[in-house]
């Protein structure tokens, strides 16, 4: 970076700007992080109409596509004008309706050294200070990781092929896409840890309550991958850390480890706690349908009202009330159906149920009945 030039200001300021940069003497923008049209219009503003200029590359980001029941996302996907990242696709309309040559770039998760987003970091973490890994759900959804030295080459190779990436929108990952499960098991293997001894607890986000500003856990509760045929074409590119565990090798020891050594560690484990108390589960009045939600969220409360304080819902179950809603747990399973989009053949609910007081128990490969609560 000796030979670079900083420049500071307030980006959104078209005066600053004007004081600051000559738009005559560059022929890309590389514009890393806008995250709304006031941060974007007034830099791009500058260089409409001038003949020398190449390139506007933004940085967007694939969450703004639109949940879709066929993956992966490709780039012709109908987007989310509720996602959080909808300032980004409105950067892209007003890019393109600006009139310069701009491309946009709309990455998954990238990981990789100096990451801000601490995606690998979570796994790296727990594991690391022997925790379980919590992961929501039933740790089947398929999500996409990237390495930050494939998306920087992916970004340098715009330069000189504008005639393809003009008015064109790339994403960026590896070639496959891996579940939560299968990261967690990744990161043991590049922290040089069996995999089997890593502990991963599942749970439904619904039941729980945490504490305003802090996230449970780094990435969405669904299917998240995208097709990277185009990029590849375009760009003349392919990503070099081509596997989750070959990215999650590199980031672990240029990444987590330096940080580690230096202190630079959180050790935050206030919403994994949350979860393994199980103390937040809703009454069984409140519980609906459980689509989408955990493999394991009856069955944990249940592990965990056999050693410690009950869950509210689990408190008039003695233990034969619990081993039948575990066994009950094992015969339904939770399943996906064939469209991968991870909703379940059958939904799993628990409610209150009108039933004599006396204790009465029933299981089947369907339902189990307990008391006044039943489990279908």
């Amino acid at each position: 970076m000796a030979s670079a030039k900083f420049l500071e200001g307030d980006r959104t300021s078209p005066s600053q700007l004007r004081a600051l940069i000559d738009p005559s003497k560059y022929e890309y923008v590389y514009d890393m992080n806008a995250r709304k049209v006031e941060d974007v219009a007034p830099l791009a503003e500058m260089f409409v109409g001038k003949e020398q200029f190449k390139q506007y590359v933004f940085m967007s980001s694939a969450g703004v596509y639109m949940a879709s029941e066929e993956m992966p996302h490709v780039e012709t996907d109908p987007t989310d004008p509720q996602s959080r990242h909808v300032g980004k696709l409105e950067s892209e309309q007003t890019l393109r309706s600006l009139g310069i040559p701009f491309c946009s770039f709309r990455p998954t998760y990238i990981c990789g050294p100096q990451n801000y987003n601490p995606v690998e970091r979570y796994f790296f973490e727990r594991i690391a200070a022997g925790r379980p890994v919590c992961i929501p759900g039933h740790g089947q959804h398929l999500t996409g990781l990237g390495h930050v030295y494939d998306l920087s080459v992916a970004f340098c190779n715009v330069i000189g092929r504008e005639q393809f990436t003009t008015g064109q929108v790339y994403n960026i990952q590896n070639t496959q896409a891996i579940t939560f499960d299968g990261v967690a098991k990744a990161a043991a293997k590049a922290a040089g840890v069996d995999p089997s001894n890593v502990k991963i607890v599942h749970y439904n986000p619904d039941f729980y309550t945490f504490p305003k500003g802090k996230k449970a856990f780094p990435m969405r509760p669904q299917h998240f991958f995208t097709g990277i045929t185009k990029a590849m074409k375009d760009l003349d590119w392919n990503p070099v850390y081509d596997s989750a565990l070959a990215i999650l090798e590199d980031s672990y020891q240029n990444d987590f480890v330096p940080l580690k050594e230096s202190g630079g560690l959180k050790g935050d484990f206030e919403c994994d706690d949350i979860i393994l108390s199980g103390a937040t589960s809703p009454p069984p009045s409140s519980l609906e349908s459980m689509d989408n939600a955990a493999t394991s969220a009856p069955e944990a409360a249940a592990a965990a009202a056999e050693t410690g304080p009950k869950p509210e819902w689990m408190q008039s179950f003695d233990d034969e009330g619990r081993r039948l809603v575990k066994d009950a747990y094992k015969e339904t399973k939770w399943m996906t159906d064939t469209t991968g989009t991870g909703r379940k053949m059958k939904d799993v609910r628990i409610s209150r149920k009108n039933a004599p007081a006396a204790p009465a128990a029933a299981v089947d490969k369907k339902s189990v009945s307990y008391g006044d609560f039943t489990w279908s």
